[in-house]
C-alpha cells in the first residue's frame, strides 16, 4: 500500500505516515457517501443544522489541537493556525445557520401556481490546497453538507493530518456515518477517480490553473458541475494621495503573509511615481519587521515553505542577480527557508508576470490613474487586489475598473466567510462563501400546479 509522507517544512522530520486512497477506495467512498446522502437530505432542516453546529461546536473543543497540527504539516505560524481553525468553526457555525432559509420562490402565472424547490446535488468531491489546508477544505465542505450533500474531501498529499481529524470530529459530533470523508492521496489517483467518477456531482477545486484546466475539460465530459479557485497575481496600487505610512505598514503582510503561498498575494506593488521614494523608505523597515522564524512561537510573523520543491521554484523565479530592492533574512539550517524579497520591476523577469507562490513582490511604478489600471490589468489572472487613496470616487472609479472577484480600499482584507470570493480570467469559476454558498451545492426545481377547473 503507498503511503503519504507528512514533513514538518520547519525541520524537514517525517512527522507521520498515511495511507493514500487508491481509484477502488475512492468508488468505495463514493457508494457510501451516496447512501448517507439520501438519509441525511431526509433529515428536517432543523436536524440537519442542529448537528452542523455539533460540529463546529467540536472543533471549537480542539482548535489549540487543531492549530498545533496546522503548525506542524504545513509550517504556519502558530497565530495564522489558530486562526484557520477558528475559520472552520465559523464557517460551519454560518452555514448552518443558512439550511433552514435555503429557500425556493413562488413565481407568479397564468392559471397556477409555480414553485421552485432548492434541491441537494448529491455526492460532492471538494479537492483542497496545502497553503491553507483547514480553511480552504471548509469554504466547499461546510455549505455543501448544508445543502443536504455528502462529502468527499481529498485533502493536499502534503497536509492530510488535519483533514483526517477534522472527519472524526464529524463523526463525534453525530454526522451520519459516510457523509463526510477524507481520502488522503495523490491527485493522479485518488484526485483522478474523484473527478472522472460518474456518481460524484460537483467537483470544488482549489490549486494551479494548469491543473484547474485539466480538471474542467475532465468535469466537462460528464456535463460535472465544477468550482475553481486558481492562481493570482494580484497588484497593491498605491496612490501618492494615500496614508502612506499606512499602505507600506500593511504591504508586508499582503504578500508575506503564509510565505506568500496565498492566492490572494499582493505581489505587484504599484506605486505613485511622486510617493515611490517616500513608500519605498517606509517599506524597507515593515519588511524587515516581519520576522521568520520558528513557527510554533507565537512571536513568529512568517515560516517556511512547504516543501523543498516548492522553494526551488521559488528560486527559478528570482535568479541571483534579480534587481532585489529590499531583502530580509531567514533562519539558516534545515527547512525550506526562503528570505523575503522585493524585486524592482526591471529585470524582475517571470517575478513580475507569473505566480511565484512564494514571499516575493515586484514593485513598479506608474504616473496616473489610467496607467494604474492598465498595469493592474495586465495579467492572465484576476484574484484579488488592494487600492490606497484618500479620494473615495477614485477608490470606486479603480475598484469598477481593475478585473478582479474581490478587491478590498484601504486594506488587504478582502475575504470573508459571509461575502462572495472567487476569480476573474484564470484565476477561476464559481464563487465560493457568502450569502450564495449553500445554493452554489443545489438544483433549482420548477413546479408548476395548474388551479384551473
Amino acid at each position: 500500500m503507498h503511503q503519504l509522507r507528512v514533513i514538518n517544512p520547519a525541520t524537514e522530520e517525517t512527522v507521520a505516515t498515511v495511507p493514500a486512497a487508491t481509484a477502488e477506495d475512492v468508488a468505495t467512498a463514493v457508494t457510501r457517501a451516496a447512501a448517507a446522502q439520501r438519509t441525511w437530505a431526509a433529515l428536517a432542516p432543523a436536524d440537519r443544522a442542529r448537528l452542523l453546529r455539533r460540529f463546529a461546536a467540536a472543533v471549537d473543543g480542539r482548535l489549540e489541537e487543531l492549530a498545533r497540527l496546522e503548525v506542524t504539516e504545513a509550517g504556519h505560524p502558530l497565530g495564522n493556525a489558530r486562526w484557520e481553525a477558528g475559520n472552520v468553526r465559523d464557517l460551519l457555525d454560518y452555514a448552518a445557520g443558512g439550511v433552514e432559509r435555503l429557500t425556493g420562490s413562488q413565481i407568479p402565472v397564468a392559471g397556477g401556481v409555480n414553485l421552485t424547490f432548492r434541491e441537494p446535488l448529491g455526492v460532492v468531491a471538494v479537492i483542497a490546497p496545502w497553503n491553507f489546508p483547514m480553511p480552504v477544505a471548509a469554504w466547499g465542505t461546510a455549505p455543501a453538507l448544508a445543502a443536504g450533500n455528502a462529502v468527499l474531501l481529498k485533502p493536499a498529499e502534503t497536509t492530510p493530518l488535519t483533514a483526517l481529524r477534522l472527519a472524526e470530529l464529524a463523526r463525534e459530533a453525530g454526522l451520519p456515518e459516510g457523509l463526510f470523508q477524507v481520502l488522503p492521496g495523490t491527485g493522479p489517483v485518488a484526485g483522478n477517480a474523484l473527478v472522472e467518477h460518474p456518481d460524484v456531482a460537483k467537483v470544488v477545486f482549489t490549486g494551479s490553473t494548469a491543473v484547474g484546466k485539466s480538471v474542467m475539460a475532465k468535469c466537462a465530459a460528464h456535463v460535472k458541475r465544477v468550482t475553481l479557485e486558481l492562481g493570482g497575481k494580484s497588484p497593491n496600487i498605491v496612490f501618492a494621495d494615500a496614508d502612506l505610512e499606512r499602505a507600506a505598514a500593511a504591504a508586508p503582510g499582503s504578500f508575506l503573509d503564509n510565505t506568500g503561498q496565498d492566492c490572494c498575494a499582493r505581489s505587484r506593488i504599484l506605486v505613485q511615481s511622486s510617493a515611490y521614494d517616500r513608500f519605498m523608505e517606509l517599506l524597507e523597515p515593515a519588511v524587515h519587521a516581519f520576522t521568520a522564524g520558528d513557527p510554533a512561537d507565537p512571536a513568529t510573523l512568517m515560516g517556511p515553505l512547504i516543501s523543498a520543491a516548492q522553494r526551488e521554484r521559488v528560486r527559478s523565479h528570482v535568479p541571483e542577480d534579480a534587481p532585489a530592492a529590499i531583502r530580509g533574512t531567514a533562519p539558516a539550517g534545515r527547512g525550506f527557508w526562503y528570505p523575503a524579497t522585493v524585486l524592482d520591476a526591471a529585470g524582475a523577469g517571470s517575478a513580475a508576470v507569473e505566480e511565484v507562490f512564494g514571499p516575493v513582490a515586484v514593485v513598479q511604478r506608474f504616473e496616473d490613474e489610467a496607467e494604474a489600471v492598465r498595469l493592474a490589468n495586465a495579467t492572465r489572472y484576476g484574484l484579488s487586489g488592494s487600492i490606497w487613496t484618500r479620494d473615495t470616487g477614485r477608490a470606486l472609479r479603480v475598484s469598477r475598473a481593475v478585473a478582479a472577484g474581490n478587491l478590498s480600499v484601504n486594506s488587504h482584507s478582502s475575504v470573508r466567510y459571509s461575502t462572495p470570493f472567487g476569480g476573474y480570467k484564470e484565476s477561476g469559476i464559481g464563487r465560493e462563501l457568502g450569502p450564495g454558498a449553500l445554493a452554489a451545492f443545489t438544483e433549482t426545481k420548477n413546479v408548476f400546479i395548474s388551479t384551473e377547473d
